[in-house]
């Protein structure tokens, strides 16, 4: 006996697709772009709110008392690379009027130990309280540090640092430390 069945054809409706226009979308965007404001003003001041908040460092400013520490991974918002380089707030500034040995590519074992005593003593100086960022002829270095010379109670702390042996005043040009 042959079989009676017939294939199932399901009837299958098909709607044009219409373009959708971008002013459709409108009101989601605005909702989510308001959602997300609220919640990132509502955000305790965490690293990341203020990493997307962070203020360009221009002109005179005091900065207030922080606990920096000595910079690790690549999230950096208020921290000490060396001896003359740190971040507040997110940006990063190079102390303009010292330079200390390095610590990332030292010329020689007593310049690694030295750029890791002098980075340490600036993480105690800019931690022990309120300092003033003040600007110099250039704003940005070639690596697009700010240029700013840090002073506490009217006097420099690189003053303090050369006064230490741990830098040596800028005179336009690295000096050698091995």
């Amino acid at each position: 006996m042959a079989s009676s069945r017939t294939p199932l054809r399901l009837a299958v409706r098909t709607r044009s697709r219409q373009p959708i226009s971008i002013w459709m979308l409108a009101p989601a965007f605005l909702l989510a772009g308001g959602l997300g404001g609220t919640l990132l003003a509502s955000l305790p001041d965490t690293g990341l709110a203020r990493l997307l908040d962070a203020p360009a460092v221009q002109g005179t400013r005091t900065a207030a008392p922080q606990n920096f520490a000595v910079c690790a991974g690549s999230i950096r918002i208020d921290c000490v690379v060396d001896g003359d380089t740190f971040w507040l707030d997110g940006t990063k500034i190079r102390i303009a009027d010292f330079n200390t040995p390095e610590v990332s590519s030292p010329g020689c074992a007593a310049e690694a130990a030295l750029g890791r005593r002098a980075a340490a003593r600036l993480r105690d100086l800019l931690s022990a309280g309120p300092f003033e960022l003040v600007p110099i002829d250039r704003d940005e270095d070639v690596y697009g540090r700010k240029l700013r010379i840090v002073v506490r109670d009217g006097r420099s702390i690189g003053d303090t640092l050369v006064a230490e042996g741990l830098a040596h005043t800028w005179r336009g040009h690295k000096e050698n430390w091995c």
